[in-house]
């Protein structure tokens, strides 16, 4: 048995085969995660402006998200390098959504969903999906390709 050289030690030993299906988790996670930190938005923001603060879930699902397709790019440099950008223009989007409703509350307009964000997180559902699926359609997509 020939062992290849990892970057990461015992995280390539726990993580090398799954991460595929642990990011697939942690972009289902992070769908939860969005609608839980949109509740507690407009909660927050009918106590006013000064309280509005971004969800503790959301930002740990994000951040994880970010560190796992960072990683994930270690192992398959275009899928990674794809997911990773998927991934960083959804915590992008997340930002700057969070700052759009924060001036939606203080024009004492009605709190919208954050549909950039939305659109952006289920775009890296379906990749991450696609991705943890892919030995499904592999025989078939090697035949063709």
């Amino acid at each position: 048995m020939v062992l290849a050289a990892s970057m990461f030690g015992p995280i390539d030993a726990v993580l090398s085969d799954q991460i595929e299906h642990v990011l697939f988790a942690l972009a289902l996670v992070n769908l939860v995660a969005r609608a839980l930190a949109h509740r507690s938005t407009v909660a927050q923001a009918e106590d006013g402006v000064e309280a509005m603060k971004r969800h503790p879930l959301l930002e740990g699902s994000n951040m994880l998200l970010v560190l796992g397709a960072f990683y994930y790019t270690t192992h398959h440099y275009h899928a990674g390098i794809v997911i990773s950008t998927l991934v960083l223009g959804m915590v992008l989007t997340d930002f700057f959504e969070f700052e759009a409703r924060k001036v939606e509350a203080r024009q004492g307009f009605p709190i919208e969903r954050p549909k950039g964000a939305m659109v952006a997180s289920l775009l890296v559902v379906l990749y991450a999906g696609f991705l943890s699926v892919f030995f499904v359609i592999e025989p078939f997509w090697s035949q063709i390709v």
